[in-house]
């Protein structure tokens, strides 16, 4: 059913984290109701809002990392493309941003 996917260490792990991000901010908003509020998006936002922003810019910097990681082995003159655990590391820095400031 799932071999379509490569499910790697950094795939699981990433699939994980979304998943209990997903439990927590369930729980987070029985236990306390959102509001919205105005960060440095261009629009009012409540927590899940961010959340799905945050969660779409993580899945984009993943896939441009991925795309580019031939790419930047051979600018860098790299003997192996760089590790996808860098993008995961800056896709969640992102994430958090988006959700503290956002």
């Amino acid at each position: 059913m799932f071999e379509w996917m490569a499910w790697t260490t950094p795939v699981a792990v990433f699939f994980t984290c979304i998943v209990l991000m997903l439990i927590g901010m369930t729980v987070w908003e029985i236990k306390s109701p959102t509001t919205m509020r105005k960060g440095f998006l261009p629009m009012a936002t409540t927590r899940g809002d961010r959340l799905f922003i945050g969660l779409l810019l993580a899945a984009y910097i993943n896939l441009v990392f991925v795309g580019a990681a031939e790419w930047m082995a051979e600018l860098m003159s790299l003997e192996e493309e760089p590790s996808v655990w860098i993008s995961f590391v800056l896709s969640m820095l992102a994430l958090a941003l988006v959700m503290r400031k956002g």
